[in-house]
């Protein structure tokens, strides 16, 4: 592909933003299980020192992203860019006070916002329909929402998002080539942050579980997060 051969060409120009989970790290069960693969770390170690910036983007705050990704050369930007954002953190008790009051066995308590995980549930139907009222609950405090691969996200209403992320650390770094991996909703953002640029690649690793409009809006569609290892070997 011609926008992955000019970025490859000269990565002192180029950024590369990833997704960790369902991208560098397999889905599993249980999201404290999740681990970036020791050859998949060996490859962002080697791009990381040839590339002018390799950052993951993620909803995962920033210092477990960094514990599952295991390479300490990379940057981090956490829970969909709202660590970028100040205003963020004086929503987090109310946000952490409104999930303490809803009995989810799933529940994922994040320094910002909270995720009400379902994978796990024996009917996932089921359970996502149970999670509808605590969707309506939660806007009715002024709280944002966000469903994504077998969670619903509550965050604060602020305008942070990966696309914010992205746009901010391409302004900071003055770079105008990117690459941008991701599998799910909010990854739409991301790749929505590459417009304008002077070269954009934007790969989807699809799943039966991602939304559609990913691999619509992507250059690149893979299969698997192993796929997309093959890919990164070629940068």
């Amino acid at each position: 592909m011609p926008g992955l051969d000019l970025i490859a060409a000269e990565p002192e120009q180029a950024a590369l933003f990833l997704d960790i989970d369902g991208v560098l790290a397999p889905i599993v069960a249980r999201p404290e299980d999740a681990r970036v693969p020791t050859e998949t770390q060996a490859e962002l170690e080697r791009l990381a020192a040839r590339y002018a910036l390799v950052a993951a983007v993620t909803g995962r705050p920033s210092a477990e992203a960094r514990g599952i990704v295991g390479v300490e050369s990379m940057t981090y930007v956490g829970e969909h860019g709202l660590e970028l954002d100040p205003e963020a953190e004086q929503w987090a008790t109310r946000i952490h006070t409104y999930a303490d009051s809803v009995a989810w066995p799933d529940l994922e308590l994040k320094p910002l916002s909270v995720a009400f995980h379902y994978r796990t549930a024996q009917d996932h139907e089921l359970a996502r329909e149970q999670l509808e009222p605590v969707a309506v609950g939660a806007l009715a405090e002024g709280f944002r929402t966000r469903w994504g691969r077998m969670v619903l996200e509550i965050l604060p209403p602020v305008n942070a998002s990966k696309g914010t992320a992205v746009r901010r650390l391409l302004e900071t770094s003055g770079l105008r080539r990117a690459v941008y991996a991701g599998d799910d909703t909010t990854d739409l953002d991301g790749f929505a942050a590459l417009d304008g640029l002077e070269t954009a690649v934007r790969i989807a690793v699809s799943s039966a579980e991602g939304p559609v409009e990913l691999g619509e809006r992507a250059d690149l569609v893979v299969g698997s997060p192993a796929a997309l290892l093959e890919l990164l070997r070629q940068l």
